[in-house]
């Protein structure tokens, strides 16, 4: 199979970037940097290429550069088909004294919608703070779940949308109904749009699963169990007294979670148990299943980010992901170029 790559990338009043365009190379490249040079901003903008959000800012504006009301990432994107332009506009809402809308997306200079966006670009993104996603809540499990799932399907993409949309108007009717100014027949509509979007939800998430159980190319024998809470008329029912209480929907898949195991003679429950070593021992089994993922449902290998990792990581884990590294266009970023163990292609210093 062939591997998808970004050929440049263009930054104008991004985060710290007033102006700057960087070529990558097809196979490794290192981005070298002290601490706030910008080094994660450069991952950060070729994600929101591929997801069309970031994986860092909590609000829009907060990736337009200080005292700037308009910021954009573009990118060319090679694949085995074919060249194609990306490009995000990003805003303060606030464009010379004008209302504008905070994103607008553009694939070969024509605005599209977000959905359109994503699918054209794929990326792999691998973090420290991924590092907790085992240890940490659902929440984080959930995201892990809709990031990989959204890249790779267009209709999961589609439901995800439709239920985050249905769910949230439908715990503004509960406020209603707790105040008694609408009756339980006003839930009829949401009802079935969050159990049609719900299930299809819920089946791409348990088939990934599937997947990642299948794996066997690992040194661990690692096990995950999908705890899915479906949703369905019935089970809306039995927490309808419960739910007006609480003031949100309390079945579906926003409920969601999964568990990993560890198998090394008896199983053991690597969140709750499992040292430090052996959860990122997880966590990078996830990443790595999720480059074979993408790549048997995309027929094209993804690009692999990794934001600082061999300071996260100890010898052992680095030396698994040398190999990996080879198999598709890598950017790494680090403080110290010594640091990357294995081939580079190419390096960008930042100073």
């Amino acid at each position: 199979m062939s591997s998808m790559r970004i050929s440049s990338l263009s930054l104008q009043h991004f985060r710290c970037y007033a102006k700057k365009k960087f070529a990558f190379d097809a196979g490794i490249t290192v981005i070298v940097g002290e601490n706030a040079r910008g080094k994660t901003n450069i991952l950060e903008a070729i994600t929101l290429l591929t997801t069309g959000t970031s994986f860092r800012a909590q609000k829009t504006e907060d990736m337009v550069q200080w005292e700037h009301e308009v910021g954009r990432v573009r990118g060319e994107i090679v694949s085995a088909n074919h060249t194609i332009e990306l490009e995000v506009m990003l805003t303060t809402g606030l464009v010379q004294g004008e209302r504008v809308q905070k994103r607008k997306y553009l694939v070969d200079g024509v605005s599209r919608r977000r959905k359109d966006l994503i699918g054209n670009f794929t990326s792999v993104l691998f973090r420290p703070e991924d590092l907790d996603m085992i240890s940490d809540g659902p929440s984080m499990r959930r995201s892990y779940l809709d990031t990989v799932l959204s890249v790779v399907s267009m209709e999961y993409r589609s439901s995800l949308d439709s239920y985050e949309k249905a769910l949230k108007r439908r715990n503004a009717l509960l406020d209603v109904l707790r105040e008694g100014n609408t009756t339980r027949a006003a839930f009829m509509f949401w009802d079935q749009l969050l159990i049609k979007h719900g299930n299809i939800i819920t089946d791409h998430r348990r088939d990934f699963i599937a997947f990642l159980n299948e794996s066997t190319d690992f040194p661990m024998k690692l096990r995950i169990t999908y705890d899915p809470s479906t949703i369905s008329e019935k089970r809306l029912h039995q927490y309808a007294i419960e739910e007006v209480a609480a003031g949100y929907t309390l079945v579906g898949p926003h409920k969601d979670d999964f568990d990993v195991f560890l198998s090394n003679g008896h199983e053991k429950h690597v969140g709750r148990f499992g040292s430090r070593g052996e959860q990122r021992m997880a966590v990078l089994w996830l990443k790595m299943q999720e480059m074979a993922y993408v790549e048997k449902l995309l027929h094209e290998r993804p690009v692999l980010l990794l934001d600082d990792m061999f300071s996260e990581l100890d010898e052992r884990h680095q030396e698994m992901i040398g190999p990996l590294m080879d198999m598709q266009q890598t950017m790494l970023t680090t403080t110290e170029n010594r640091m990357v163990i294995g081939k580079v292609d190419a390096v960008i210093h930042l100073s």
